[in-house]
């Protein structure tokens, strides 16, 4: 088998630095774009909701959970509970099925917004009706 040229073998060299640089200024940016419960949720308030699961959006970076919760006066008030990535709630096991768990009445422990974005938390464990219960993050 015939060496390519030496022009051909150094434009592929460059090619690869250049792709090991475009993939190294995404993974430092796109990290800073991300994130963080802290940054986002407040621990030191934690709240507890009671309702329904309306709709679970299984999409990254992180899972959520749409709540029709009661306050109470009786209203039902919609909460979005964001959760885990869907790929670390795979690798526990649980389905979007799972957590949906055919409209079972739930109560959900969860941190709420930071910034007082009102029916936003963060999901720490959502407990059923007939007990069983999925504990989502550590408290």
């Amino acid at each position: 088998m015939a060496k390519a040229p030496a022009r051909s073998r150094s434009a592929r060299r460059a090619a690869l630095v250049a792709a090991a640089l475009g993939s190294s200024w995404l993974a430092v940016f796109g990290a800073s774009a991300h994130h963080s419960v802290a940054g986002q949720f407040d621990s030191s308030k934690r709240t507890q909701l009671q309702g329904t699961i309306s709709e679970v959006d299984w999409i990254n970076p992180h899972i959520y959970i749409h709540l029709a919760a009661k306050d109470e006066g009786g209203n039902v008030t919609p909460w979005r509970l964001e959760s885990l990535p869907t790929a670390m709630l795979r690798k526990a096991g649980l389905t979007k099925e799972m957590i949906i768990s055919d409209g079972m009445p739930v109560t959900v422990d969860a941190y709420p917004a930071r910034d007082g974005t009102k029916n936003v938390a963060w999901v720490l464990k959502l407990t059923y009706a007939d007990g069983h219960y999925y504990q989502l993050a550590g408290e």
